[in-house]
């Protein structure tokens, strides 16, 4: 039995990191990432350094959170909203944001983040599908984008509004808050219990509203500490927004289960601010996006040396592959990697990292966490066939983590359809090297068909962004009569270039000479930005249908377009 099969032969996220002594079936994400570190004795301790875009700064410890959540949980209750409801936050990322996700996880109901920069018709899409009975949101966002429609939702019953005034027919948080008893015996959910509903878009129709119970906690727990190498006391800072996956199982949750000290930043990025953040605050574990990371590598290596970041001992990434000039890159600038991992919102946690004490392969996923069974697979039908190492196949996981989603809302025949043979089909490309590290392809729906070859864009967006001009770039397959398809690329440039014929020449020529005709593209496209998720991925799709005039699918995520 080699060492992976040695990893997977145990549940390794049974028990530790969570409560031991809880009540038999009574598991709660709220409980046992504040309340129960109260009990313990560190209810004292730091939880929480929010930094407001002003310049301000509140610290909360466990105590505070679990006060403030029980006085959440408690206006809830105190105007009939029951167990299992649906509680929609949209705001920034402020203070109330976390405390309403604890608040509501405590009563037993059921959180949705959203987006705050989301427009109206994403808003309602996903409070329609995940029957919203509650909304807590600011005065601003609510006239903007929510008042001309709201009383055409029939399920919702109560909008609360952060501050101390709210508009007619509303409740100002602030007075229901102060107004409210600090004491709350958390609700008694069992494992199996819904907790958060995560929406991810798809290629076509409805975004799906992807459904995470409470007993995810666990893996929650085990994952921050494995794959992130969280500890009591760690200073943390995850910069996703709630709104987006990693924003809240290791926004939230991972780091206050595991008794870490979380700061919460209400700014956007920007380079010296996240730089003087991680100065100032003695950051030691940093978990950011592929996006930011390129940013930060378009300044170049002097901007970030110019600060004392030495506190940083483990730096991580997700939200997209991971170029390997931004491992190499990070490596000069903080004189260690940022460790890639990959996983989805179907999963709820990290399935394949690069862990704390692994050696990085630049450009790898990583290996899969303990526990974790994953394979490369060729789906036949109903059955799975699987791949040896080196093939290129879909990346598949067997079930029974407990963070795995329990369903789409209202679609049980999407659900069913991302499982066969026992396994569950993650859609994306990979291939697995000799030692048992995972490389990302590409999306089962981007791979490229030109000439025989089957492309992967990310092979050769990596290629393009080893020149010195490429910030960024996005490729896809453009129907072809004689290759089936062609490779296009489209590219945003580094400051201090500019587009033009001899730069897209010389382009396609560094492509050609690291890929070989057949894989390099054909023609490079200039565009200011391209389009990209609020978690940063680079919308390839999008890309796709709007060359070829196709129907653009669910866009309500997209964060930026290309000009």
């Amino acid at each position: 039995m080699d060492d992976r099969s040695a990893e997977r032969s145990v549940a390794p996220w049974s028990g530790e990191g969570v409560a031991a002594d809880a009540p038999d079936g009574f598991v709660n994400i709220a409980w046992e990432a504040v309340d129960r570190h109260v009990r313990d004795g560190f209810g004292t301790e730091r939880a929480m350094l929010w930094l407001g875009k002003d310049g301000g700064r509140l610290a909360f410890s466990y105590a505070d959170l679990a006060e403030a959540s029980s006085r959440f949980a408690n206006v809830l209750a105190a105007r009939g909203i029951e167990r299992g409801d649906g509680v929609f936050a949209l705001m920034g990322r402020t203070p109330e944001l976390y405390v309403a996700a604890l608040g509501a996880l405590k009563a037993g109901l059921v959180f949705t983040p959203l987006f705050s920069a989301f427009g109206p018709d994403p808003i309602r899409t996903r409070m329609e599908i995940g029957d919203a009975r509650v909304l807590v949101t600011t005065a601003p966002l609510y006239l903007r984008k929510i008042a001309d429609w709201i009383h055409a939702l029939p399920s919702l019953k109560l909008v609360l509004i952060v501050g101390e005034d709210a508009p007619e027919g509303c409740v100002a948080l602030a007075p229901a808050m102060r107004g409210a008893s600090a004491a709350f015996e958390t609700v008694r959910t069992g494992p199996e219990d819904p907790a958060l509903i995560h929406f991810t878009s798809g290629t076509t129709g409805k975004p799906k509203g992807v459904v995470h119970v409470h007993d995810a906690v666990r893996y929650h727990a085990f994952s921050g500490r494995e794959a992130l190498d969280l500890r009591p006391g760690a200073i943390y800072w995850c910069t996703a927004d709630p709104g987006w996956v990693t924003g809240t199982s290791y926004g939230i949750v991972a780091p206050l289960v595991n008794r870490a000290r979380m700061i919460v930043d209400e700014a956007e990025f920007d380079l010296e601010r996240w730089y003087a953040t991680i100065a100032r605050e003695k950051v030691e574990v940093w978990y950011t996006a592929p996006t930011a990371i390129r940013m930060m590598m378009r300044s170049g290596e002097a901007a970030a040396k110019a600060w004392d970041l030495s506190s940083l001992r483990f730096l991580a990434s997700v939200g997209e592959p991971l170029n390997p000039e931004a491992v190499i890159w990070s490596q000069k600038a903080f004189g260690q990697p940022f460790h890639d991992n990959w996983w989805q919102t179907e999963t709820g946690g990290i399935m394949i990292a690069n862990r704390p004490g692994m050696a990085v392969k630049p450009g790898s996923m990583g290996r899969p966490m303990p526990g974790i069974d994953a394979a490369v697979v060729e789906h036949r039908g109903e059955a799975v066939a699987l791949l040896g190492d080196d093939e290129v196949g879909e990346l598949a996981l067997r079930p029974g983590w407990p963070s795995m989603m329990r369903g789409y809302l209202h679609e049980e025949a999407r659900f069913r359809k991302a499982f066969a043979d026992g396994w569950y089909l993650s859609g994306d490309l990979v291939r697995r090297d000799a030692e048992g590290y995972f490389w990302f392809v590409g999306r089962a729906d981007d791979l490229i068909k030109t000439s025989g070859h089957l492309v992967g864009p990310f092979e050769v967006e990596n290629a393009l962004i080893e020149h010195e001009a490429v910030a960024e770039a996005g490729v896809i397959g453009v129907p072809d009569e004689t290759a089936g398809e062609v490779v296009k690329a489209y590219v945003t440039l580094n400051p201090g270039f500019e587009p033009g014929e001899a730069l897209e020449r010389e382009i396609r020529g560094h492509a050609r000479k690291r890929l070989g005709p057949a894989v390099a593209p054909r023609e490079v496209v200039f565009r200011r930005s391209l389009p990209k998720t609020r978690s940063g991925k680079i919308m390839r799709r999008l890309l796709k249908a709007r060359e070829l005039g196709s129907p653009e699918g669910d866009i309500s995520t997209l964060e930026t377009d290309e000009t």
